[in-house]
């Protein structure tokens, strides 16, 4: 299998692709993690601050801090944010630039998979977690078939085109995850299967939007008959309507667990 690594750089393509997913399944990861208010909070990976926003909305927070890598990313999450909350900063996951023990709970929210050592990841948020908080995060099922994007990727495997994919998929296991917590140290780890569905005005839109990111990249290189043809092939695989709504399924693994 050719693979290529997923890159997000573009805050407001991010949105059109990926928001939207990371919307619907944060909020049932919310639900499940039910931290309560007045928490500090750390987002590791906060991208364009999609999940950030939900943090702040759902969770009254006392304050939120947004790590990501990618500049243009945290541009458009500094620009979005209205509240107050949440501050945004450059930073790597594998050093957090904070002392031990700052924040209450401490997320990933579809990230820990790009992550080039998840372990040490995992162990960043356990030391700037205090005893008795929360370390958590969420990703989408990928060994699994959960990514809202796998009917793309399917086709594109059956006709040889490079994936698209996060440097380790393999730790987006439900397993996994309850692996990487455990060998972290943290106590009552759980795990939790989330499915969500996403409502499409038509498949042209549901083609459209997962265009914004590396897929797009990589279709974007090929002849437009080629196009043409996988954009079919996509189509006959959802079975999806000539005119009229598509509801496209996808499924993310969760884990929580609490620093001794």
């Amino acid at each position: 299998m050719n693979e290529q690594s997923i890159r997000f750089t573009d805050g407001a393509a991010y949105e059109r692709m990926m928001g939207k997913w990371s919307h619907l399944v944060g909020d049932a990861f919310l639900h499940w993690l039910h931290p309560g208010g007045g928490l500090k909070w750390i987002d590791v990976g906060c991208g364009n601050g999609a999940f950030t926003e939900l943090v702040v909305e759902r969770c009254a927070p006392a304050s939120v801090e947004g790590i990501d890598p990618a500049e243009a990313q945290l541009t458009f999450a500094r620009d979005r944010h209205t509240r107050g909350f949440a501050r945004f900063q450059q930073g790597d996951a594998q050093s957090l630039p904070f002392a031990e023990a700052t924040f209450d709970v401490a997320v990933m929210a579809l990230v820990i998979p790009f992550v080039p050592e998840p372990p040490r990841g995992v162990a960043e948020m356990v030391r700037v977690v205090r005893p008795g908080g929360w370390v958590a995060a969420y990703i989408w099922d990928l060994p699994g078939g959960g990514y809202p994007l796998e009917p793309i990727l399917q086709e594109m495997q059956a006709v040889g085109l490079p994936l698209p994919l996060p440097p380790h998929p393999g730790v987006s296991t439900s397993i996994a995850l309850r692996n990487l917590w455990s060998d972290a140290g943290l106590k009552n780890v759980e795990v939790q299967r989330i499915p969500v569905t996403r409502t499409f005005e038509s498949f042209d839109d549901y083609w459209s939007a997962c265009m914004a990111g590396s897929t797009g990249q990589v279709i974007a290189k090929l002849s437009s008959d080629d196009a043409a043809t996988l954009k079919g092939r996509v189509k006959a695989r959802l079975a999806a309507p000539d005119t009229g709504a598509l509801v496209v399924a996808a499924h993310a693994n969760a884990v929580k667990g609490q620093v001794r």
